[in-house]
């Protein structure tokens, strides 16, 4: 008896003891959600716990005192939070919402393997740039200007009067990168020239860049590379979204959106409106050195209800544009509506207007079967010169895909039609003299690839893609992907495939019908091909409060048959396959880093050589930069909700054409212009001040701030004496590879209800 009441005296003193031990508890959460699995500990000691599947924790200290409660969790901000027990006392602290890092680690992306995944478990790389980072920064009215926050894409300018731009990604020309909306491939050939400018950002949630190869799931036009432009969920926007902006070169964007929620849909309904008319020469060549443009763009998104749950969402795109820059006195008072065509008054005058509809529709099945599906409609009225160009295209476009779970595999299926339509009144379509042959292509494909998790940090990832050209029978393009992740906080990727790529001559060259050269054509066209192969390294370090990501990537791209315009004949552009081989291959480094919410730092740089091989002779490929870096600081004082932004985007020397200026007789000169370009800087920077009460932000900034401009006009043979304007036959308008405006300010407001 004497036994058991000593016994029971021990479990009652140990029971106070319990109950006399410091404890703290709390919960994580982000956005409101509990977030489970996440370690947490004590600062200094070896007490610590994991949220539950609430997000709650419980941490027993052996004494009062201060500490500091301490969590680094991968994809959210580090947690420090300083606090003091009392002998005995039990803190219990309010909740901790985590916030999410800039590394993006847990995005949901679906480029690279066609379904939803984590930046961080896709076997393919993928790089995501947020809507919101983009306005922090630069403040973009279209999809292009964003491009200066992805390290290795980059504007191509191809003409010095009209400014045809492309996206280039790692060096290869614009016409070997993949525009996409919402997944599905909407921009051809004709569209790749000017639509993209068509692109408001207010209607971009996201961009999702994957680089290199990846024909296997989105055919041709993706050799380089794929830009994949999220549109906005209507669900999560908010009733009402303005957003006005000015610059002091007299452009003026306006965007408006509304949000329609209803029982049956989501809906959102946006206009996007640009306007500049001014005309501005500080080259001194009697050209613009801005584009002149009156740019609508409709924008209508919805996602139904459906008792099954599944996805159904139609989304369309209504663009028009009036571009036009020439001579003064082609532009004054909008003269150029009257002088379109004129062989004396030299001015280009582009009219474009664009339709496009698209969207995904998943099956109420037990099978997660669904069909992504795109149309477009492009039709393009301009004058270069006197010289008068009309095209249309028409793209037709559906994928229907399967995505089966079996065990360890994540098998896809898919079945894909692609119709293209293109016509234009130059010899690209033309059979003989007074003959025109519209091209019309009916694609279709099947695509099969198989996302294997081997064990624990092993995936494997193949695939096939095989596609009919009706010019060219069948194409195989296999693809391989590797993911070997050794530890939590570092991943390396291995891709390899292949690619082809058909030729279309005005996207391929705008000198094609822009200046005075005569186009040749040697011989039937081929279509290109490639092979690529890149290797990806990425780790994550936690350092002091804040995190960083360091990333790198190596590639290599082979391409036979390929297409290189030959400008060395005066008056000439003659097109071949080259007998020869061309590549491209660099070394592509970036490095994140965060400190707590207020500093956000990016450093990004590409070293890469683009060359092509014939009779053992190589040759630099023209406007392709040997190195290219971007570097982005921001900081936030959150007290006064405010934010400012610093981008410097640097460009190394790259081969430029060669051509000759005039002589004051107009001859041309012996020697040419310099076939490299220097290196140039552009520093760009931004303030944004935030108003929660009213939803209102204000923002005002410079690009281009020290005001540097291409130190020669991109045109030649613009000063013949023995000719108007821009009608010379040694006119050329191909000398494009820098800005011309220099430094531009802007101001701007946003606001929501």
């Amino acid at each position: 008896m004497r036994i058991l009441y000593f016994l029971l005296l021990i479990f009652a003193l140990m029971g106070m003891g319990y109950a006399q031990s410091p404890t703290v508890t709390g919960r994580l959460t982000h956005m409101g959600m509990p977030l489970s699995g996440i370690q947490i500990w004590v600062q200094g000691t070896t007490l610590g716990d994991i949220s539950d599947s609430q997000g709650h924790f419980s941490i027993k200290l052996k004494q009062e005192g201060d500490y500091i409660l301490m969590a680094k969790p991968l994809g959210y901000l580090p947690l420090k939070h300083p606090f003091s027990l009392e002998k005995g006392e039990k803190l219990t602290i309010p909740a901790f919402d985590l916030k999410e890092d800039i590394l993006g680690l847990t995005e949901v992306v679906i480029t690279g393997t066609m379904k939803e995944s984590s930046v961080a478990q896709s076997p393919v790389k993928i790089s995501v740039i947020q809507s919101e980072d983009l306005f922090e920064a630069i403040a973009p009215t279209n999809l292009v200007d964003g491009l200066k926050m992805i390290n290795g894409v980059q504007e191509v300018v191809a003409c010095g009067v009209c400014f045809t731009n492309s996206i280039s990604v790692n060096g290869l020309p614009g016409q070997y990168t993949a525009v996409l909306m919402d997944g599905s491939p909407i921009y051809g050939n004709l569209a790749a020239t000017y639509g993209l400018n068509g692109i408001p950002a207010a209607i971009i949630d996201r961009i999702e860049v994957v680089k290199g190869p990846n024909s296997t799931l989105y055919g041709s036009e993706a050799v380089a590379g794929v830009l994949n432009i999220i549109t906005k969920d209507p669900e999560e926007q908010p009733l009402l979204n303005l957003d006005l902006r000015a610059s002091d070169d007299r452009e003026y964007v306006a965007n408006a959106s509304l949000a329609v929620k209803g029982k049956a849909a989501n809906g959102l309904i946006g206009v996007n409106y640009a306007h500049t008319d001014f005309f501005q020469d500080e080259i001194a060549d009697g050209f613009g050195d801005i584009i002149n443009l009156d740019r609508l763009s409709l924008f209508t998104k919805w996602d139904f209800k459906r008792a099954s749950k599944k996805r159904f969402s139609i989304a369309g795109k209504f663009y028009y544009e009036d571009r036009r820059n020439g001579v003064e006195e082609y532009l004054q008072n909008r003269a150029y509506r009257d002088l379109r065509g004129n062989d004396s008054i030299y001015g280009e005058s582009i009219f474009t207007r664009r339709g496009e509809l698209f969207g995904t529709y998943e099956f109420a099945s037990s099978e997660d079967l669904r069909i992504d599906y795109s149309f477009s409609t492009h039709y393009q009225n301009s004058y270069y010169g006197s010289d008068f160009y009309e095209a249309s295209q028409h793209i037709a476009f559906a994928n229907f895909i399967w995505d089966k779970q079996v065990e360890d595999h994540s098998l896809l299926f898919g079945l894909t039609t692609r119709y293209d339509f293109y016509d234009d009144n130059t010899i690209a379509t033309q059979i003989e003299e007074g003959v025109n042959n519209p091209q019309s292509n009916f694609i279709p494909g099947l695509f099969a690839q198989d996302e294997w998790r081997l064990q624990e940090g092993f995936t494997l990832l193949a695939g096939i893609r095989l596609d009919h050209q009706p010019d060219h029978g069948l194409i195989p393009s296999p693809r391989l992907a590797l993911k070997v992740k050794p530890g939590d906080f570092t991943t390396f990727r291995l891709n390899g495939g292949t690619g082809f790529k058909t030729v279309n001559l005005f996207t391929e060259d705008h000198a094609f019908v822009s200046g005075q050269r005569e186009v040749v054509i040697e011989e039937q066209l081929q279509p290109e091909r490639s092979y690529n192969l890149s290797i990806n390294g990425n780790h994550l370090y936690l350092w002091g409060e804040g995190q960083g990501m360091i990333d790198a990537d190596v590639y290599y791209t082979y391409f036979t048959n390929k297409i290189i315009p030959d400008y060395d004949t005066p008056g000439q552009i003659i097109y071949a396959n080259t007998e020869g081989h061309a590549v491209t291959r660099g070394i592509n480094l970036s490095i994140q880093h965060q400190i707590g919410s207020k500093w956000k730092v990016q450093l990004a740089g590409n070293v890469q050589e683009v060359f092509e091989v014939e009779e053992e002779e190589r040759r630099d490929i023209e406007f392709a930069p040997s190195w290219s870096g971007l570097f982005n600081l921001t900081h936030t004082w959150e007290k006064a909700n405010l934010v400012a932004s610093y981008t410097l985007n640097l460009t190394g020397s790259m081969a430029l054409p060669e051509v000759f200026d005039l002589d004051e007789n107009g001859v041309p000169l012996e020697s040419p212009r310099p076939t490299r370009s220097e290196a140039f800087a552009i520093h760009n920077f931004q303030l944004t001040k935030s108003f929660p009460n009213a939803n209102v932000q204000v923002y005002a900034g410079g690009q281009n701030l020290l005001n540097y401009r291409q130190p020669l006009s991109p045109l030649v043979g613009f000063n013949d004496p023995n000719s108007p304007a821009g009608f010379s036959d040694f006119f050329d308008t191909a000398y494009a590879y820098s800005p011309l405006a220099g430094r531009v300010l802007y101001v701007g407001a946003r606001w929501s209800l």
